[in-house]
């Protein structure tokens, strides 16, 4: 559907931007702060969430700081394109959360001319590569990896390990849930060492 020959006249050179990291990292906050700047610069813009995730809002993308943007809940990658028309910058929150088509949607916006900035975790919290995350890498022109600080050592940060019992993959949390940890921290936890 999305490969065919596009009808959107190409607005410029477009391109793929991934914001990546552990839970509490600052991926929402960059992201935010990246749609600004374009805002600032009279780019038309539009924001993209997951249906799923309605931690903080419905509708908003909301960061750990509370900062936030009006986006468009959609329930999968493909229904971006139905907004895509005359946009200059589209941007996408916790993309770890949508399908396996998130790569080839985002190329094909890309294609367009389109500015493309997606924001999502890298990881799951078994420390596996998370979603179609690792694929949109691998495209993107630019990759951005942020980190958070660490609850048990106080270093950078680049696991979020979930404090609460359960195997499902997806389980949508905050502070009650997860913390991130740095490397040694969480390999400790893993193989039951305590510091």
């Amino acid at each position: 559907m999305f490969l065919e020959k596009s009808t959107i006249p190409n607005q410029g050179r477009g391109w793929i931007e991934v914001i990546v990291g552990s839970m509490f990292s600052g991926k929402t906050e960059e992201l935010i702060r990246r749609l600004n700047r374009a805002r600032i610069a009279r780019q038309r813009i539009e924001i993209f969430k997951p249906e799923v995730d309605k931690r903080y809002d419905e509708v908003n993308v909301v960061s750990h700081n509370e900062n936030s943007v009006r986006s468009i809940p959609v329930a999968n990658s493909s229904q971006i394109l139905l907004y895509i028309a005359g946009l200059d910058v589209v941007g996408i929150d916790e993309a770890q959360f949508l399908d396996a088509d998130l790569p080839a949607v985002c190329n094909y916006i890309a294609n367009q001319g389109i500015r493309v900035i997606v924001a999502g975790l890298d990881m799951d919290f078994q420390g596996k590569p998370f979603g179609p995350i690792p694929a949109l890498m691998a495209t993107a022109e630019y990759v951005t990896k942020v980190h958070a600080i660490c609850m048990r050592c106080g270093d950078l940060a680049q696991y979020s390990y979930r404090t609460i019992e359960s195997e499902k993959l997806v389980v949508l949390g905050e502070k009650d849930s997860y913390e991130p940890l740095c490397r040694k921290c969480y390999t400790n936890i893993k193989i039951g060492f305590r510091d």
